[in-house]
């Protein structure tokens, strides 16, 4: 083999964590999303509660928990698509320092990607506990059904 083709080979490997990497961020979007819409499902079950003639009081209350699922989902999806931004820059990083070999400063660069992925991605992660937690309390703590 030449050169080249293990410079490429080489660089192929190198890259294949990151891609791994990013396919569980690819995972984790996809459980963030089915929870978004299990909230999205919630609300709609709640306006045709209110519809027949349930207290307003339980749905304002009902209502205000679901909006704190909603944020701390949708904050967690952001988190989690910047994670998975900064692990393709990795990536790119990466094949960028072989076209440009002469360039120092690759190392540093591929290393805050990866160090922001990962804080994106721990950030993105306790944000979903946290939705979890909610999501929780309002079964175990409060009233999964309306009051007739």
């Amino acid at each position: 083999m030449t050169a080249d083709v293990i410079d490429i080979a080489h660089l192929v490997q190198m890259s294949v964590a990151p891609v791994f990497l990013l396919t569980g961020v690819g995972a984790v979007l996809s459980v963030l999303t089915t929870r978004l819409a299990r909230v999205i499902d919630r609300g709609r079950q709640l306006d045709l509660w209110v519809a027949e003639g349930h207290d307003a009081n339980w749905y304002a209350h009902e209502l205000k928990k679901l909006a704190k699922r909603n944020f701390l989902i949708n904050s967690a999806i952001t988190l989690a698509t910047v994670s998975a931004f900064f692990v393709c820059s990795v990536i790119l990083v990466i094949f960028a320092s072989q076209v440009f070999p002469s360039q120092t400063v690759f190392g540093d660069v591929i290393t805050t990607c990866f160090i922001l992925a990962m804080v994106s991605l721990m950030l993105s992660l306790a944000l979903f506990l946290g939705e979890i937690w909610v999501a929780n309390t309002i079964r175990y703590f409060g009233h999964s059904l309306p009051p007739k």
